[in-house]
Formats: C-alpha cells, structure tokens, sequence
C-alpha cells in the first residue's frame, strides 16, 4: 500500500518525501508494482509523455541493416532458458528486436552496443515495448552516458574511479589485483554496462536494479566494491588466486548463499561510498586522463545521481517551457489599393458674407460707408 500511495502521488512524493521512496527502493520494490515504479523512478514515463507517438515512428520504420544484423544474432543470447526468449518467433524476441532496433535509430551516432541486449529484456520482462525503449532511453543517456556509444569513454574512466576507490576502501585487494595483473577492464564491463544481470542471480539483479535506479550509479560501485571483498577480502582466499586466471575465476565464484538478495543487499548499502565521495573520485581520475586518448573526452556531469536529480531535472525543463516567451509574428498585409487624389473643396461664392445673404434674403439698405464712417461715433456716444 505504501508504493500505491506514492506513486498516485508521485509529483508530491518526490518533491516531499524522496527519502521515503529511496529507503522503500533499498528493500525492494514489490514484483508486481515494478513496471509501474520503475517508469517513474527513471523518469520514462515524462519522456513517453512528451513524445507520444516517437516510438510507434520508430518501431514501422525500417532499422539500419548492419545493425539490423547484429542485433539478430544476438537476440537467442539473452536469457535463453526464460520461457519468454525461448523461441524466435515468441512475443519476447520480436519484442526485443524492436526495442533494440528503434534505439538505433533514435541516436544513430551510438547504434547499438550488445550490453544493451540483456539490459533491454530485463526491462522487457517487467514493461511493455514503448515503455521498456524509453527506460533504456535514460539508462543510456542519463544514468550511464558515454557506456554504449562506440568509444565507451564513460566506462573507462569509471574503471579508474573503481579502481581508486579500491585501493582506498580495500587496499589488500587492490595489491593483490595489481601483482597478479588483473586490471578493471578485464571484469569491470560486464558488471557495469550490463547492469550485474550475466554476473549475479536474478533476484539480486533485480534488487539491484531498484536501488540503482533510484540512487544512481553509485550504486553500482557499491555492488562491485562488495563483490571484490567477498571474492578477496579474506587472506585464504587471496593465497587461493595466485595468478590472473585464479582471481578472475574468483570473481565468478562467490558461494551462491552470499548473494542472496536480502543478506548481499545489506552489505552494500553498508558501503561507506556517498555520493560526494564518488563525484569527487570522478574529478580527480577526470584530470589524470591522457589529453591525447582517443575518442570523445567522458562527460560526467551528464550523469544525474539517481530518481530525485531526475524528477528535479524534468520539472525544471517543464517550467521553463511553460514560462517560454511567445515569439512574436510578422504579419505582412498586402498593399492598400491607391486612393483617388483628394479634391480640394470649391469655395467660391461660399463666404459667410454669402451665406448669411442667401439665409436672410436681400441685404437692408442703410446709408452710404463714408457717412456711417462719420456719424457712428457720436450716434453711439452721445
């Protein structure tokens, strides 16, 4: 009842009450309210809002065929023994090719990155089609820009923010990492750009999902930052991974009964990484990056932390559309048509001498100008 309260409330829950909806996400979003959670969380359902007809376009038009292609021969991969990716002709596989499809060509400079697959069918798994392309809308270009663009710069330079936050929170283990060779690169990707769904069990994964999608990707840190100290935390187990092959094998094997949702999700939230700590790490490894590496430089204030950075993002954009000066229009009128020369009036004959002749009839006559010139005077006085 508490997620059913906060989402039909959700402007008001988010403006007053975000700390509620982020402690609720650490213990789990009930199974059957995710697909209505995880909309409003990442802000998918604002962006369907605003393009209601952008994925329908995309879905009818036809995908680019190189990636139309690789996409295909990628689609039985993901999660094969799920009864909804099964066969090539169910609803899951047609579902996901569309999904992946119409992301190519709503950013054609970034196509298609294979990570996005299981990325996309677990989205598929719990939303319909349009609203699972617009929650990985915002996983690819909000919570995770610069992963599955063709140079992957952001994931690069996440892999140096990692490993410097190892070496402060867990330095046994990030000794141990550097003598034997095993860089981030080599496990790092897999957990990140696929979101941990091809490295821990699904019901973690899931978890996961929920805290990551409303506190960010700090969280994935924090998920890592665990998985690295149950895998070598411990001298017996670092003495047990002489080489690079051991400690990668390591890695994969964590005894399933430490990744139980419940118990594995509460040593991570126990992670003592905020989200300061994480921006601040971004700078300094931001500044230590070769000037001269290829492909874009990474652009991490692109990267918004979480559900509240989000909701606060998009009522900013909405009030600023509501209060956009109107632009003002030219209207052009065609020409008047030209007027005759305006005559001037005939006043000839028409003095008020005449006038008042003409009104009152003929003239009374009376003596002469000299002799009224003369006399008027001493009539008048005297």
């Amino acid at each position: 009842m508490k997620w059913v309260e906060m989402t039909s409330h959700w402007e008001k829950t988010m403006s007053r009450r975000y700390k509620k909806v982020k402690m609720q996400c650490r213990k789990g979003i009930p199974s059957a309210l995710r697909a209505r959670c995880w909309p409003l969380l990442c802000g998918a359902q604002m962006c369907q809002k605003n393009n209601p007809s952008t994925y329908q376009e995309l879905a009818v038009a036809p995908g680019d065929p190189q990636w139309m292609e690789t996409i295909g021969r990628d689609l039985h991969r993901q999660f094969p023994l799920h009864e909804m990716f099964v066969s090539p002709q169910g609803h899951g596989q047609r579902g996901l090719l569309q999904v992946l499809k119409a992301y190519t060509l709503y950013r054609p400079e970034q196509g298609y990155c294979q990570a996005q697959g299981p990325v996309a069918a677990v989205l598929l798994m719990h939303l319909p089609p349009e609203e699972a392309f617009w929650c990985l809308v915002q996983i690819c270009e909000v919570y995770l820009p610069g992963y599955y663009g063709p140079h992957m710069e952001a994931v690069q330079l996440d892999a140096e923010v990692f490993m410097a936050l190892l070496r402060r929170l867990l330095p046994r283990v990030h000794k141990h990492l550097q003598q034997v060779g095993v860089g981030p690169l080599l496990y790092l990707p897999e957990w990140f750009l696929c979101l941990f769904t091809r490295s821990l069990p699904f019901p973690t994964v899931l978890r996961i999902w929920d805290a990551f999608l409303s506190e960010g990707a700090k969280v994935l840190f924090r998920v890592g930052l665990t998985l690295m100290r149950l895998a070598l935390g411990t001298v017996e187990q670092r003495t047990a991974c002489p080489g690079l092959l051991e400690t990668l094998g390591a890695l994969r094997a964590i005894p399933p009964s430490q990744l139980q949702e419940e118990t594995f999700m509460s040593q991570v939230h126990s992670v003592a990484l905020s989200e300061r700590d994480l921006q601040r790490e971004v700078r300094i490894q931001l500044a230590h990056l070769p000037k001269s590496s290829p492909g874009p430089a990474p652009l991490p204030q692109a990267r918004l932390p979480g559900a509240q950075a989000i909701f606060e993002s998009q009522q900013l954009a909405r009030v600023r559309e509501s209060t956009k000066p109107e632009i003002p229009r030219i209207v052009v009128q065609p020409p008047e048509e030209p007027r005759p020369p305006r005559r001037k009036p005939q006043t000839r004959g028409k003095t008020f001498h005449g006038l008042l002749t003409r009104s009152r009839g003929p003239p009374i006559e009376g003596p002469s100008r000299s002799h009224r010139g003369s006399a008027s005077f001493l009539d008048t006085r005297f």
